[in-house]
C-alpha cells in the first residue's frame, strides 16, 4: 500500500466517519484512497470551516473531529479554525498535504512552514518523513488530541510520502509516549481538603466551565450540586452543564453575565472553578474576586492552575473523576441561608430591556425561539451581540449549546452547525449569528445543499457590526468606524439561489406562529430578524 492508504486505514481504525476539508495536489492521493472506503468526505468551500465543522462534530460526539487540506494556502487558511478549536480546548487531527520532502525549504509553489506557523495553537505537530511512521503518528495524533486538556494536532505529510510504498501495515493497540501522562485522577489529599473547606464555607459557589463539558462530567456537577446543595454558575464556554432553569444554575458570569451571578462570586466565601480558566472575560480582576476566598480550582490542565489566580486548593485530574470520588463523601455544610441571598439578588435584578417597537426584539425572540425548540436541540451561537443575547435569553433544557468563547471567531456558527447535524441528524440544530457573521460563512450553504444538511440559520440583521458599534458608541461618543454594512446582499434572494427556504421578520406581531413555521420540518431555513441598529446588549 501507498502512505496514503495507510493514512486512510488509520482513520478507519479510529472509527472517523467525516472528513472536512478542500483538496489541492499535495493531498491529492490522501483523497484519491478515500474513496475506497465508507468515510464520508465533506466539501467545505474555504479550509477554515473544515475545521469549525470538524469543531462542532468533535462537540457532539466526543471524539476528535478530522479535516484535510492541501499545501500552502490550504494549509495557512486553516490556521484560525485550528486557533479557534485550541482555545476552547476542542479535540481536531489536523491533516495536510506538503511539497515533495526534498523540496521543503525551497519556497516552491505552495510551500508553508505549516508545523512552525501553527506552533501557537495546537498540542503537537507532526512533520512525516517516512511513511513506515504513520501508523505510530496517527495512533499518537488521536490519543494527544482526547486526551488530558483537549486540542489541535496537526499532521503535515509530504506528497512523496503520501505516495511512497510501505509493505506492512500495523496499527498500534497503545500509545507509549514517556513525556506525556496527563493526569487522571485526582490527589487524595487535596479531595479531602475540598470536603473540608465546603463543610466550613457559609457561602460556597461552583463555577463551571467548558472542561465539565469535555470531561463528560455534566452528571457528576448535577448530582454534586443538587446532593450537597451547592449554587453554581457557569462561564460562557459551560453554558448548558447545568438547565438553565435549574434552581440551583444562576447563570454566566463574566463581563455579559447575568449581574446576580457576578454578585455571588464576589460574595461567595469558596469558589470551585471546574474546568474553567479563571480567564479575564468570565473572571474580571480575579485578584479582587478571589480575595479573602477558598479557591478550589480542579483543571486537567496544571499549566491553568494558578496562571491567573492563585488557588488554595490547586487539584489536577479529569473532572468526572474528581466529582465521582467527592461524592463518595458526606458533607454536613448548610447552605439554604446563601441560596435564599441569591434567589433574592436574581429577583431584585432584572435584566432591564427597552426594545424598540417596530424592531424584532432579539432577546425575546432567542427566549422564544429556545422555549419552542425541540428539547434535546442544538443551538449554535456565533460571535457578536448575538452571541451575548444568545448566552443571556437561550433556555437550555437537555439540549446543547455551542459557542467560541476563546478565540471569539466570527463565522463559526454555520460550519460548526453543519457538523454538529452530521453528528447528530436526527436532532434538531440552529445556527443564531448576526449579519457580519453569516457574510463571513455563508458560501457554507452550498455545503448544506450538496450533502443535504438541514441547518436552520437565523440572522439578526442590523446592518452593522452591532458589538464593535457598541464599543465605539460608548468610547468613541459615536464616531463609527468601518462597521457599516451598507452593500450586504439581499438574504432572500441568497436562499432563493441555495434553494433554501426564507422568512423576513420585521418585528414581533405573530412571532409565535412564524417561530411555529420555521421550527416544523427538518428543512434548511434561513430567517432573517430586522433588529434595531442601535440596540445593546
Amino acid at each position: 500500500m501507498t502512505g496514503a492508504d495507510a493514512m486512510v486505514k488509520c482513520l478507519e481504525a479510529e472509527g472517523v466517519e467525516y472528513v472536512f476539508g478542500y483538496p489541492g495536489v499535495a493531498i491529492c492521493p490522501f483523497y484519491n484512497a478515500i474513496l475506497n472506503t465508507k468515510i464520508q468526505t465533506i466539501l467545505i468551500r474555504t479550509e477554515q470551516n473544515a475545521a469549525h465543522s470538524a469543531s462542532g462534530m468533535a462537540r457532539l460526539n466526543g471524539r476528535p473531529g478530522v479535516c484535510a487540506v492541501t499545501s500552502g494556502p490550504g494549509a495557512t487558511n486553516l490556521i484560525t479554525g485550528i486557533a479557534t478549536a485550541f482555545a476552547d480546548s476542542i479535540p481536531l487531527v489536523c491533516i495536510t498535504g506538503q511539497v515533495n520532502s526534498e523540496l521543503i525549504g525551497s519556497d516552491v509553489f505552495q510551500e508553508a512552514d505549516i508545523t512552525g506557523a501553527v506552533e501557537s495553537f495546537v498540542k503537537y505537530s507532526y512533520l512525516v518523513k517516512d511513511a513506515k511512521e504513520i501508523p505510530r503518528i496517527f495512533k499518537e495524533a488521536f490519543y494527544i488530541a482526547n486526551s488530558g486538556r483537549k486540542g489541535p494536532v496537526l499532521i503535515d505529510v509530504p506528497i512523496d510520502v503520501q505516495q511512497a510504498k510501505i509493505k506492512d501495515f500495523t496499527y498500534p493497540e497503545e500509545v507509549k509516549l514517556r513525556t506525556y501522562k496527563p493526569t487522571v485522577k485526582g490527589n487524595a489529599l487535596q479531595i479531602k481538603k475540598i470536603v473540608h473547606e465546603l463543610e466550613g464555607a457559609k457561602r460556597p459557589l461552583i463555577c463551571a466551565g467548558g472542561g465539565v463539558r469535555l470531561s463528560n462530567a455534566k452528571e457528576q456537577l448535577r448530582r454534586l450540586v443538587e446532593e450537597f446543595r451547592i449554587p453554581v454558575v457557569s462561564t460562557m464556554m459551560g453554558i448548558g452543564v447545568m438547565a438553565t432553569e435549574h434552581p440551583l444554575y444562576y447563570g454566566m458570569v463574566g463581563n455579559n453575565g447575568f449581574p446576580w451571578a457576578n454578585r455571588a462570586m464576589k460574595e461567595a466565601d469558596l469558589i470551585m472553578m471546574v474546568g474553567a480558566r479563571v480567564a479575564d472575560r468570565a473572571v474580571n480582576q480575579p485578584e479582587r474576586v478571589m480575595k479573602d476566598t477558598v479557591l478550589i480550582h480542579i483543571d486537567v490542565d496544571p499549566a491553568e492552575i494558578g496562571k491567573n489566580a492563585g488557588a488554595t486548593i490547586p487539584i489536577v485530574g479529569d473532572a468526572a473523576h474528581i466529582l465521582e470520588d467527592l461524592l463518595e463523601y458526606e458533607m454536613d455544610g448548610e447552605y439554604e441561608d446563601w441560596i435564599a441571598a441569591l434567589d433574592c439578588y436574581r429577583s431584585e435584578m432584572p435584566l432591564v430591556r427597552e426594545p424598540v417597537e417596530g424592531y424584532v426584539d432579539p432577546a425575546e425572540f432567542i427566549r422564544q425561539l429556545s422555549l419552542k425548540m425541540q428539547d434535546n436541540a442544538i443551538y449554535v451561537a456565533d460571535v457578536g451581540q448575538n452571541q451575548i443575547w444568545s448566552c443571556k435569553y437561550h433556555v437550555v433544557r437537555n439540549g446543547r449549546f455551542l459557542t467560541t468563547g476563546g478565540m471569539g471567531t466570527m463565522g463559526y456558527s454555520i460550519p460548526a452547525a453543519v457538523g454538529a447535524k452530521l453528528a447528530r441528524p436526527k436532532r434538531q440544530v440552529v445556527a443564531v449569528c448576526g449579519d457580519g457573521s453569516f457574510q463571513m460563512s455563508m458560501m457554507e450553504l452550498a455545503t448544506m445543499r450538496q450533502y443535504d444538511v438541514p441547518v436552520k440559520i437565523v440572522v439578526l440583521k442590523n446592518n452593522y457590526l452591532g458589538m464593535v458599534r457598541q464599543y465605539q458608541h460608548f468610547s468613541y461618543d459615536d464616531r463609527y468606524s468601518v462597521v457599516d454594512l451598507s452593500g450586504s446582499p439581499d438574504l432572500e434572494h441568497i436562499a432563493e439561489a441555495y434553494g433554501m427556504k426564507f422568512m423576513r421578520i420585521r418585528d414581533m406581531e405573530g412571532l409565535s406562529d412564524k417561530l411555529d413555521e420555521f421550527l416544523k420540518n427538518d428543512e434548511a431555513y434561513l430567517c432573517e430578524c430586522i433588529i434595531d441598529p442601535m440596540d445593546l446588549v
